[in-house]
């Protein structure tokens, strides 16, 4: 298992700037956290002191306000954090391959991801598919899983585990989108896909290290919380009222020092892992056919990378579909 938490911490504090980003983004999105269900919440408690509703309907209306909370941070994560988050990858990748950090890497991180991506949407499609190959290769890492669903305790093991490759899945996108910013070439669709494929040849090493920083980011993250409840408690001690707002607060600072500090230092971490692990290694159809076999969504990728090569080899050829004459 590879570990170079060393090497990617210093590439992180290379990267305040888009941190201090992260950190104000993830401020902003605590904020509303706050004042939203701070206002819902008063909301229903003044109803139901009242009498105005019953229980039930207070809890329907806190039901259909978090979800509503939940679409409209689904909407905003990908067309605002979604870019901010890409900007920061392109500025690791730079960082990880020529060991410089760009003067204004803000601009150079974004001009990067307008250069490779011309809207939100071909960046989130990009993306989602690279995302789904890789839940898919990495689900083939427990391939006994079926073998032992008569043993209940195994099979809740298991469970964890899968559950934990698809929490590192979320990272790991992260890092093959680093490796496409350095290798685009015109074609992210044929980077994704070599991407893919360098992870295949190193998953082990990437996929261990990963799995070992979530868990440990998501033990600090639920530390973190059990360090802030007695913020809660005190503002219990004065009314109800007074006592969800305490958890709201609670809950606000902790989402925005999850999405300030610590996944962009895990981010980080996973990115120099695979940017230095596979180095010395090429892609190869071997490879690329037994992902293939494996994953639905590396089969659209590749066919993605190779529409676009044809439509690079017709550029190539002149206007009347006759091979270029040798000089």
């Amino acid at each position: 298992m590879a570990l170079y938490f060393g090497r990617a911490t210093k590439v992180f504090f290379g990267t305040l700037p888009f941190v201090a980003l992260r950190m104000v983004v993830g401020a902003l999105f605590g904020l509303v956290t706050v004042v939203y269900f701070g206002v819902v919440g008063w909301s229903v408690l003044t109803l139901l002191d009242a009498g105005t509703i019953s229980g039930p309907i207070g809890g329907i209306g806190l039901l259909v306000a978090t979800l509503a909370f939940l679409a409209a941070m689904r909407f905003a994560r990908r067309y605002v954090l979604y870019m901010v988050a890409a900007g920061h990858i392109a500025v690791i990748a730079h960082i990880v391959e020529t060991g410089e950090t760009p003067p204004n890497q803000i601009v150079f991180g974004t001009n990067t991801v307008k250069d490779d991506f011309a809207v939100a949407n071909a960046l989130f499609a990009v993306d989602q598919l690279i995302k789904g190959a890789l839940k898919q290769f990495n689900g083939t890492a427990l391939p006994f899983s079926r073998g032992v669903r008569f043993v209940p305790a195994l099979e809740h093991v298991l469970t964890v585990l899968r559950r934990a490759l698809s929490l590192a899945a979320t990272y790991l996108d992260e890092a093959i989108l680093a490796y496409v910013f350095l290798n685009d070439k015109g074609d992210n669709w044929r980077a994704a896909r070599d991407g893919v494929v360098l992870y295949a040849k190193t998953w082990r090493s990437v996929l261990g290290s990963t799995l070992l920083i979530v868990l440990g980011m998501y033990a600090v993250a639920f530390a973190l919380l059990l360090s802030l409840t007695p913020l809660a408690a005190v503002f219990g001690g004065l009314s109800p009222t007074f006592e969800v707002l305490g958890w709201v607060v609670v809950a606000g600072v902790a989402v925005a020092l999850y999405l300030g500090v610590l996944r962009p230092w895990v981010k980080t971490v996973v990115i120099t892992t695979f940017l230095l692990e596979f180095r010395g290694l090429t892609p190869d159809s071997d490879m690329m056919g037994f992902i293939a076999s494996r994953s639905d969504e590396f089969g659209r990728l590749v066919a993605n990378a190779e529409a676009g090569e044809r439509d690079e080899y017709q550029s190539n050829r002149d206007p009347l579909g006759e091979g270029r004459s040798p000089s």
